[in-house]
This record gives structure tokens, sequence and C-alpha cells, in this order.
């Protein structure tokens, strides 16, 4: 039976080093290992060249090579008669797999190091089964193709919604019941304060909600800043992103301002995938998983797909309410609800809002809270519209015209989250009503 290269997707996820031997001129043989070949198509593969200055030499005096390739799955082997064809040291197959290098290595401390400085492309001529002289033992059933149907039907659910948060549960459901993915988080980028911040939680023990990653700091960075996938296949070869984040109790988040990124204990795959719509990227799709090699090449197109559907319907979301205009809210009667005094501090140097002292939220989501609290204390009222509050907070947050919705979203979630004695309650499209059990305090630290 012919071998074909997409035959071979196992092999190129990284978790075993392939093997490329070439000989000098003068027929001296060499052998090194690779950490990255890549397909490029049917006919032709890349390889990764950082250090092998020997490899590399043989190449350009005998370009005939053999490449040896192991399914990380199976552990079935490859050979691999393949010819050199050029170099690159740019453009977009260079800069996909200069990624994929750079996330990788982040994750051990060695990006510094492990830099590409080219890319070798090579023709494949022939590929070889290698016989194995023992029978293989029974390797772990894999799970069924993604149907497409139902991928459909997931893509069009996330379409039809109208609301934030109902097309991020829609996303994550999507990930969950078409992709069988029990963990993933979804995180929307926060171009004014250069970070992305947790936003939808599934298959965790503590949700993240508020958690942040830099922009451009490891795979969910990386993927955010290059608008390309990023997967990591075998996490036992590399550190995990996120091990030095220790931040578990509440304390700790009252201390630092900062919420635990969440994590999964045993987690061997990984995938950031960017949320994006028209180039624009607004957020991160980011899933983990207990199995090796589990995201297949499939899989990864089915996240692009509902990811780059929620990026979209995002965006029309955000549009729709910036254009609506929902009827003035009246003030009502002054009313003194029952109950103690509830005091909010906010801070203005980050925006962070504290409950009777318990860290909520902080960046634009804790600058709305502020502004509503405001407006109820002054105004005596208690029903806002996401309009007034984009044009009120759009002067020094100019970021507000495009994610007031989301930001609105994790305000709430955190709120509900935290068993919080006020809430945020959405009352109609463009319109939510603030609720508290006792009078509010306002208190404006270090203003």
């Amino acid at each position: 039976m012919t071998v074909r290269l997409s035959d071979l997707s196992a092999c190129f996820e990284g978790v075993i080093p392939s093997i490329i031997a070439t000989a000098s001129a003068d027929g001296m043989p060499n052998i090194s290992y690779l950490s990255h070949v890549v397909r490029v198509d049917e006919d032709h593969v890349a390889l990764s060249n950082q250090f092998f200055a020997k490899t590399a030499a043989n190449v350009r005096a005998n370009p005939h090579v053999t490449l040896i390739l192991v399914d990380g799955f199976t552990g079935d082997q490859f050979l691999l008669d393949i010819g050199f064809v050029r170099s690159i040291d740019a453009g977009p197959l260079f800069d996909r797999i200069a990624l994929q290098l750079k996330a990788s290595s982040a994750q051990v401390g060695m990006s510094d190091v492990m830099r590409l400085r080219s890319a070798d492309i090579f023709r494949v001529h022939a590929i070889e089964k290698v016989p194995s002289p023992v029978e293989p033992e029974e390797t772990p059933a894999r799970r069924a193709p993604v149907s497409l149907p139902a991928l459909s039907q997931a893509a069009r659910a996330i379409e039809q919604q109208a609301e934030a948060d109902e097309i991020i549960d829609s996303l994550l459901c999507g990930v969950r019941e078409v992709l069988h993915y029990p963990n993933a988080l979804v995180l929307i980028r926060d171009s004014d304060r250069g970070c992305l911040i947790t936003t939808g939680s599934i298959g965790y023990e503590r949700s993240g909600l508020g958690s942040e990653i830099a922009s451009g700091e490891g795979m969910i960075g990386a993927a955010a800043a290059s608008g390309q996938t990023i997967k990591v296949s075998d996490m036992s070869r590399v550190r995990r992103f996120g091990e030095a984040i220790s931040l578990e109790e509440d304390a700790a988040e009252n201390d630092t301002r900062s919420v635990a990124f969440p994590q999964l204990p045993g987690a061997m795959s990984q995938i950031a995938v960017p949320m994006a719509a028209r180039g624009v990227v607004t957020g991160v799709l980011f899933i983990e998983s207990p199995q090796r090699l589990a995201f297949r090449e499939e899989d990864e197109a089915a996240l692009e797909i509902l990811a780059g559907q929620a990026a979209s319907t995002l965006r029309a979301s955000e549009r729709e309410a910036a254009a609506s205009d929902p009827a003035q809210t009246v003030a009502a009667p002054p009313t003194q609800p029952a109950g103690r005094n509830i005091r909010v501090t906010h801070h203005r140097m980050d925006d962070s809002v504290f409950i009777d002292d318990a860290y909520i939220v902080k960046g634009v989501a804790g600058a709305l809270l502020r502004l509503m609290l405001e407006w109820h204390l002054g105004e005596a009222r208690s029903e806002f519209t996401n309009r007034e509050m984009r044009l009120a907070v759009g002067g020094r947050m100019p970021e507000i015209k495009d994610n007031l919705e989301t930001r609105l979203l994790l305000l709430r979630r955190r709120l509900e989250e935290k068993q919080a004695p006020i809430r945020v309650v959405r009352v109609g499209r463009g319109r939510v009503r603030l609720e508290a059990e006792g009078p509010l305090v306002l208190d404006l630290a270090g203003q």
C-alpha cells in the first residue's frame, strides 16, 4: 500500500524526535536529531535548522538525504528518501515553523536559545514503512472523526446568539459536544492593558474567570500576537505553561489583585486557537487534554472554524449594541434597601474593585462598576444602558467601543462567582440593572 505524507500526521507532532542522515561530498555519514519536521504539502517537508552546521554543510554538498519519522501514537517508523530543494528564512511557512518552535521552547525557558535560523525544504521521493522486529502493543482506540453535520450545527448555534455570554457559552458547548474536549477557556483581548482575560471556562475546579495572560506570553499570548494556532502534543517533554502560577486562595487575590489561571493536572496536550474576525484577533480559545496527541489536524481545523465564527458573532454583537439606542432610563424615587452597608472600594490606578475587602475585578470591568455605582448614588436609578456606559467610559478607555459587552459579562460572572452582595443583571437588549442587598457606600481610594 502506498504511504502518503498526509497519512503520517502523527509523525509531525514533535512527540518523538526525527532523525536525519546526511553524507559529505566524500561520503562521510552524519546523523542528527531534529526538533521539528513540518509537512508542507503531499510532496514536500520542511526541517528546522537551528544548530546543525555539519548537517547543513552536508545537505549543500550532497542533497540526497534520509529522514526517519516516528508515529508518536503507534511507534511506527517511516523511512523517507528526500532531496534538498531550497532554504527559507522568511515568509508564511518560515513564520509558522518559527512560531511553533518558539512556543515549545518557551515552555522550557529556552525561547532565546532555540531560535529558528532557517528552514530547509525537501522534496519527498519515496516513503517506506520500517518493518517492526516485534509485534506492536495494542494502542488505545482513537476518537471518531469530527462529524461535519454536528460541526455545522454548532457553528450555526454560535451565529444565532445575540449576547456575549450566549456566544461564548455556545462556543464552549461546541468544543465539548462536537469535539468532546471537557476542559476549555475563552480569553478576550484587552488591548488597553496589553493582556488577555479569561471570560469563559468549562471543566476546571476553579473557573479562572478574570485571570490574565500578558500579550505575547506563552502559547496563548503567541497565538493572539501571531493570529496562528499553536499546539503542543506531549507536555511531558516541556514545562507546562502556568506551572509558576500558584495563586490558589481568595486571600491571594485580595493581596495581588490577580486571579489564578486554571490548570488541568496531568495535561499532556494543549492548543491555543486565535479568535479572529477580518484579520483582527479578539481573543483566544484554549483547550488542554490529559491525552498525548489529542489534537488531530481535523480537530485543529474544526476548532478554528468555531473560534472564527465566535469572533465574527461577537464583533457583530458589539456593533449592534453600539448602534442601538434604548429608551432613556428614568430615575426611580430614592429608596433605602434593607440590610447592612456594602462598601465598594475603587482604585483608580488600575480600576480594581473590592467589595467588603474582597477583590472582584479590574480594568474596564472595574471602571464600569464604579460608573454604575456613581449614577446609582447620584441619580437614584438602578438601570443603565450599554450605550450611555460606552459613551461615558470611552473618553478614558478608547477600546471600550469594541468590547463593552464582554467586559460587562466578565463583571457579571465575577460578581456571581464571588457571591457578592451586588449583582449586575441583564434586563434587555443593551440594558442592565444594578441590584444590591443593602445600602451602597463607594470609597474612591487614593483619588
